[in-house]
């Protein structure tokens, strides 16, 4: 069976003025005084958190998913992205965020919990997480699935950054900082960050951060990357894929690649204008979860999708003998998401005379410039493949039948990679025109 990867890298920018110097760009050695630096606190395995502020995070990213996800939908395209990269990514960024530009960020993000309580709660979530992955190594055939989560920081060596910044990224996301020279040394950092991306992706993805991102007026980078080996737990069999229509919107019809699986038991909804499917992950806490609307339904079930309906999908599937047909796909989408995320409320964190992010120094004038994404995602026999990658750049001024149910995916549909036990979307999109 082929082994597919599915790769999840969110990278963090955070550019800032400073007139202040270092000696060396990072050396690849673990050190305090050099090269790299950890506070002094590590990162909390048991955070202080309650089931229920874990459940209204994960309820607030699906809330952004989706808010989100109806900000970027205006073509008849397909979309790929991954708001848990966007929202882990922002996260790391509240962290350093201060008053109405914090209150802007929360209300973007779709979080009810205070900004305090944010940070331990994506402890916990992301604890979780990983907690799946072990559970996956204890399996016989443990080569077939693997997750990794990684953080990291990037600041300018001798910038006067705030002890209560550095230790709640340390507390939380488990990054210490590695000391770069920005000021003299711009495109050597550049490639120092990349190069970290490449080894925590296994080389998946390769030059995310482009010449002339970084200049001599950054000060701060925030890297997240992850890594998810995803095949099937039931993989679909190369000979029985075949040519075969499928419907795009406009009503014309194109060839596709279709996989298909005959009388295997999966989580299955006959929905009142849809049908859902839900095709596990050799780690069943992982699934994909594919809602196809009926012809000429949709835009009426696009318009529909709400955290209530993902919700009901979640509690009614059941699951019993599907014969389905899944066409193969492979594409990608680029997003500026300054727009869209301004329009959930936070502007503010991008007007260079009112956005405050004090919290990470005392320097006046810092204010988001761009927040860069992009998402890949291929879907074959074997599993999923997909990359995606986060860029947040701050400046400163200057009841079913017992017979197999069929299920012929030949027409737009919606998917969503899902960790099950807490619901959180890591991928989600829609397909066109495979």
């Amino acid at each position: 069976m082929k082994r597919l990867l599915l790769v999840l890298v969110s990278l963090s920018l955070i550019l800032m003025s400073g007139c202040n110097m270092i000696d060396d760009i990072v050396n690849g050695e673990e050190s305090q005084s050099e090269g790299y630096v950890k506070s002094n606190l590590a990162r909390e395995t048991s955070p202080d958190v309650d089931s229920s502020q874990v459940e209204s995070l994960a309820s607030g990213n699906t809330d952004f998913s989706l808010s989100f996800y109806n900000e970027i939908n205006e073509n008849n395209g397909n979309i790929v992205f991954s708001p848990f990269s966007i929202s882990l990514a922002l996260s790391m960024a509240l962290a350093g965020a201060e008053t109405t530009t914090e209150a802007g960020m929360l209300e973007a993000l779709q979080f009810t919990l205070p900004e305090a309580e944010v940070h331990p709660a994506f402890n916990a979530l992301l604890l979780q997480i990983e907690e799946s992955q072990q559970g996956a190594k204890n399996k016989d055939k443990d080569d077939e699935f693997k997750l990794n989560i990684a953080n990291s920081i990037w600041g300018q060596s001798g910038f006067d950054f705030k002890e209560a910044f550095l230790n709640t990224l340390a507390q939380n996301y488990g990054a210490g900082m590695y000391n770069v020279d920005f000021a003299q040394q711009p495109e050597d950092a550049r490639v120092a960050i990349n190069d970290w991306v490449e080894d925590e992706t296994e080389d998946k993805i390769k030059d995310l951060i482009p010449p002339g991102a970084i200049n001599p007026l950054t000060r701060l980078v925030l890297a997240n990357a992850i890594y998810f080996n995803g095949s099937w737990l039931i993989p679909f069999d190369e000979e029985n894929t075949h040519d075969a229509e499928f419907t795009l919107l406009d009503g014309s019809t194109t060839t596709v690649d279709m996989m298909a699986l005959a009388g295997e038991s999966f989580n299955y909804l006959d929905g009142e204008n849809y049908q859902v499917v839900q095709l596990p992950y050799f780690s069943t806490d992982f699934i994909m979860t594919i809602i196809v609307p009926d012809s000429d339904a949709f835009a009426d079930v696009e318009n529909a999708l709400s955290v209530e309906m993902l919700d009901e999908i979640r509690n009614t599937v059941s699951n019993q003998p599907v014969d389905i047909q899944l066409p193969k796909y492979d594409f990608e989408t680029t997003v500026n998401a300054n727009e869209p995320l301004a329009a959930l409320g936070m502007a503010e964190a991008f007007d260079m005379n009112a956005a405050d992010f004090t919290g990470i120094t005392q320097e006046q004038g810092l204010y988001i410039t761009d927040v860069l994404h992009k998402a890949t995602i291929t879907v074959d026999e074997g599993g999923t493949e997909a990359a995606a990658a986060t860029a947040i750049i701050i400046g400163i001024k200057s009841a079913m039948p017992e017979e197999a149910v069929s299920l012929v995916i030949d027409r737009p549909f919606l998917f969503f990679i899902q960790h099950q036990p807490t619901g959180s979307i890591l991928f989600m999109g829609r397909v066109t025109q495979p």
